[in-house]
Order: structure tokens, then sequence, then C-alpha cells
């Protein structure tokens, strides 16, 4: 079994307000938790208008998957052309089983 931990921070540099912020940050997590079946979710910088960090786990029985999703994770942010990726960093362990 592979697991699969991350986050990405994200700047929002158009949003105006906490309202705007959220409504951004959750059409990303409902996409991808519903695409992916991931856990996902705003985890850091909520008070903040502009920026937010984001954390997802995944767990598997095939290392392959999980590199598709980082990938698939990534690639789904290209989607919202007013947000900008300051960090994504992840971590794929194998358990001991």
């Amino acid at each position: 079994m592979f697991i699969l931990t991350g986050y990405l921070e994200l700047i929002l540099p158009y949003s105006a307000s906490l309202k705007e912020k959220r409504k951004i940050i959750q059409s990303i997590i409902a996409r991808n938790r519903k695409r992916f079946n991931i856990s996902i979710c705003e985890v850091d910088y909520h008070d903040l208008w502009q920026r937010t960090k984001i954390g997802f786990a995944a767990i598997s029985g095939s290392k392959n998957d999980l590199e598709t999703i980082v990938k698939a994770v990534r690639w789904s942010l290209d989607y919202y052309s007013e947000i900008e990726v300051s960090a994504f960093e992840y971590d794929l362990t194998k358990s001991l089983d």
C-alpha cells in the first residue's frame, strides 16, 4: 500500500474578499475530491484574502495511481487562470505491511 500526502500554496491576486477566495477554493476542493477521490481541504491562511494552503492525501495499492493523481491535481490548477501556484510539495511513501 502506498500513501500520498502533500500540500499546495496558492496566491489569488485578484481576490478582493474572503467570500470570493472561499468560492474559488471550494471549487478547487470539490473538483479534485470528486474527480480523484482524495482527501483535500484548506489547512492554512484562512484569514488572508489572497493566499491559501491546501493539503491533500490519498491511499492506493498502486504507486502509479498516486503518481497520476499528483499530476492530475497539478494540472487541474491550470484551469484557474486567476491562481498562481507558489508551492507544490508531496510525499509518496510505501507503508509497512
